[in-house]
């Protein structure tokens, strides 16, 4: 299933998205089927997470008992689209973890090619930097000369957890969707940590949709790629990963809890703007598409 959340009339709505294109809304099936056992209905993703199991399983027997009308849903196209889930906490994130780019970077910034990290490089980006797909990215052009992007594939937690086990990180997903992890390079180099740089208001698109981990049968195998004007920037494939899902969760989780609507985007692969020759970072106007093989393509342009 693929889930996503958009406003219908200035209310959040919990959408799916069906392989026609077209986007049924679960809140108003939901609401018209009185009997479905759940203390409230979903009105975004992170809603539908907070519920569990129970949610899923009411979903499918309304769709099953929904007459035609409702099951027909409306054109993706005509929707206003927002992030999947409403942040409660920082978007966790993890820096560095696709070797060619890890490459790229090191020369760009005049360091041996093979200096690798030997543990994972955790950092974060708060709630206010989310914005979902079609959404404007500011340019911030007082702030930044090296504005970039990078495609991620990101976690989506389900289930509670702490110091959770490698072979038990999977049960702690619910699935997946993408993020473009949008960066002010010179920014991120003047503090000397990440967290500034990556932080500006409106710089994380996240979604379309976020597709069950049921849909996925391996998420360390999958085509990740993104576009600029139609250009291809990057390209590669989650098993390029250095630290792959499995570890990412035992890692972060340790000493730490994972809640339900927390995500965590795993890295970016190799062609970010500022490691070109000459750097060709974003400028107003742009169209930036991140694409994740079996989710989606999640795009926005880069205004004034």
């Amino acid at each position: 299933m693929k889930f996503l959340s958009f406003l219908d009339q200035g209310r959040s709505r919990l959408g799916l998205l069906k392989d026609d294109g077209k986007v049924v809304d679960l809140s108003a099936l939901l609401a018209a089927r009185a009997g479905h056992g759940l203390p409230s209905v979903p009105a975004d993703v992170g809603e539908l997470i907070e519920l569990g199991g129970a949610a899923l399983d009411a979903i499918e027997a309304c769709l099953e008992g929904a007459d035609a009308s409702a099951a027909a849903g409306r054109d993706l196209a005509e929707l206003r689209v927002t992030a999947p889930l409403r942040m409660r906490k920082n978007l966790f994130c993890v820096g560095r973890n696709y070797r060619d780019h890890i490459i790229e970077g090191n020369l760009a910034r005049g360091r041996p090619a093979d200096q690798f990290p030997t543990a994972i490089e955790f950092f974060t980006k708060p709630p206010t930097a989310i914005i979902g797909h079609g959404e404007r990215v500011p340019r911030y052009a007082s702030l930044t000369d090296s504005l970039d992007y990078e495609v991620e594939l990101a976690i989506v937690i389900g289930r509670r957890g702490r110091d959770i086990a490698r072979a038990d990180a999977l049960d702690h997903v619910f699935g997946y969707t993408i993020v473009n992890d949008i960066t002010a390079r010179d920014l991120q180099q003047r503090h000397g940590q990440w967290f500034k740089g990556k932080g500006l208001d409106a710089t994380c698109p996240m979604g379309p949709v976020v597709v069950h981990r049921s849909a996925i049968a391996d998420a360390n195998d999958l085509d990740i790629s993104l576009t600029v004007n139609g250009a291809l920037r990057q390209s590669d494939n989650t098993s390029s990963m250095i630290f792959d899902v499995r570890t990412i969760i035992e890692q972060l989780s340790a000493g730490m809890t994972l809640e339900p609507g927390d995500v965590i985007a795993t890295g970016t692969p190799k062609g970010v703007g500022f490691a070109m020759t000459p750097p060709a970072c974003l400028r107003a106007g742009d169209v930036v598409s991140a694409t994740v093989q079996h989710i989606g393509t999640l795009t926005n342009i880069v205004s004034e």
